[in-house]
């Protein structure tokens, strides 16, 4: 499984299937966590819409930060292997992790992105987006960290801000084992703090309103 494609939670077919079972049956979160993860990525699938108007030439593996470099007057994304047309706020909202870390932070982000000032809807799908990306990466980082091995779930976590800082930075490197199980915990911290509040209802309410679901996806892992 590519580490950098959120999206293949949106995408119906066989790839996501196969994902969806491994990550059942390799059984790493507790059972009512389990459903909750699954409730929400089954929610944001019937909403999130399939529109070929937003799909671009995308990165998919920003979460790298070293694939993002800056000389002091240019950015430059390097490392193109996974490149492929995709939806363009799949990298919106990995390389947010790193450097919008604020309300005002992530409308300045989207400004300087599509070179105005963001709507309603862009804000909405865009944090959508953002909670694919939680669930993913909890999904992902888990199954690589755990390898089929029981985790300590008493490891204290630090918070999702200034981990990323800290990947910023170079200071973390999440290639091994116990990192990556530190870093899908992370996240899952993060999508259950974002699913309590009212701007999760908001986004979908607003994307939804605007968009027929494109399909469904079931707590058990089944794309209808």
């Amino acid at each position: 499984m590519d580490e950098g494609l959120p999206t293949i939670l949106l995408n119906k077919g066989p790839a996501l299937d196969e994902f969806m079972r491994s990550f059942q049956a390799a059984d790493l979160l507790p059972q009512n966590k389990k459903e909750q993860l699954f409730a929400r990525c089954a929610e944001i699938a019937a909403t999130y819409p399939h529109d070929d108007s937003e799909i671009v030439s995308s990165h998919n593996d920003l979460v790298r930060p070293s694939n993002i470099l800056f000389d002091g007057n240019r950015l430059w994304l390097v490392d193109w292997e996974a490149a492929f047309l995709n939806d363009r706020y799949a990298d919106l909202a990995v390389v947010a992790n790193f450097v919008a870390t604020t309300d005002a932070e992530e409308k300045e982000y989207l400004h300087a992105y599509f070179g105005y000032p963001p709507d309603e809807y862009q804000l909405a799908r865009f944090f959508l987006m953002q909670q694919i990306a939680h669930i993913f990466y909890t999904m992902v980082y888990l199954l690589l960290g755990s390898s089929g091995k029981p985790m300590d779930w008493s490891v204290d976590l630090p918070e999702f801000g200034s981990f990323h800082k800290r990947m910023w930075t170079g200071e973390i490197n999440i290639a091994d084992s116990q990192t990556k199980i530190i870093y899908g915990r992370v996240h899952w911290n993060r999508l259950s703090k974002n699913i309590r509040q009212a701007r999760f209802d908001e986004a979908v309410r607003i994307v939804s309103g605007r968009h027929r679901p494109y399909f469904t996806l079931s707590t058990a892992g089944g794309v209808h």
